[in-house]
């Protein structure tokens, strides 16, 4: 445990941070499987969007949203 008022204080942050962004990884993993059991276009646009917001907010690295979204269109592209 931190001694340290500033410590604590970063300690809480970390938890609430955590906290908050394992809420935000499961809803988009929830958008991945979604579109991966019924691949259409409206599932895939919902997805890339998701995955485009978790890359601004430095929740996933960009090169795996790309690998995702490219991934998700090909699906996409063969279910047709």
């Amino acid at each position: 445990m931190p001694i340290i008022k500033s410590a604590k204080k970063k300690m809480l942050q970390d938890r609430k941070r955590t906290e908050h962004n394992k809420i935000l990884k499961d809803n988009l993993r929830g958008l991945i499987k979604n579109t991966r059991r019924k691949p259409s276009m409206e599932n895939l646009s919902e997805a890339a969007s998701a995955l485009d917001k978790a890359v601004k907010t430095k929740l996933i690295h960009k090169n795996t949203a790309s690998r995702l979204k490219s991934r998700l269109a090909k699906l996409t592209s063969s279910s047709k």
